[in-house]
């Protein structure tokens, strides 16, 4: 169950502008309710990885994980800078991005995913990742849209 006092909000960020701007929105939603945001980023080798037929590993020194902790954090720092007002967790997630969300959406207050992440298809009014939440997640979703005004969480 949500914890109205201090609502947990998780984010899901891979480095797109659409996540950067999810993650504004739940930045300025949690500063305005009171409570702490949970920035996600999901990894998982690439899907040819292991394919009958390919045995051709990823590149050397190739590490999703660390890559995703990378992005992370650096979105981080560019949205809120070094000094957010709010308290923020970084947490890097193996497996598919709707996986990893709706799973650190257990006991959260809401979840928020920009529209289209980095796979997304430039016509798509959702993505994969925004509409599997929207069907299946514990809580409720905000799915910022491409180009909705970055800092101007509804109240």
């Amino acid at each position: 169950m949500a914890n109205n006092a201090n609502p947990r909000i998780v984010v899901g960020v891979d480095g797109s502008p659409a996540s950067e701007q999810a993650l504004r929105w739940a930045v300025d939603y949690a500063r305005m309710a009171g409570g702490s945001v949970t920035a996600i980023a999901a990894w998982e080798y690439p899907a040819f990885y292991g394919w009958a037929g390919l045995s051709v590993p990823p590149a050397e020194g190739f590490n999703p994980e660390e890559l995703a902790g990378r992005t992370l954090s650096a979105t981080v720092a560019k949205v809120v800078g070094d000094g957010p007002e709010v308290r923020i967790t970084e947490a890097v997630l193996p497996g598919n991005a709707a996986q990893a969300l709706l799973e650190a959406a257990a006991g959260a207050a809401l979840v928020v995913v920009g529209s289209r992440g980095l796979g997304g298809f430039s016509g798509a009014l959702l993505g994969s990742v925004s509409r599997h939440l929207t069907e299946h997640a514990p809580c409720p979703v905000v799915v910022v849209r491409d180009g909705q005004v970055p800092g101007r969480a509804a109240g």
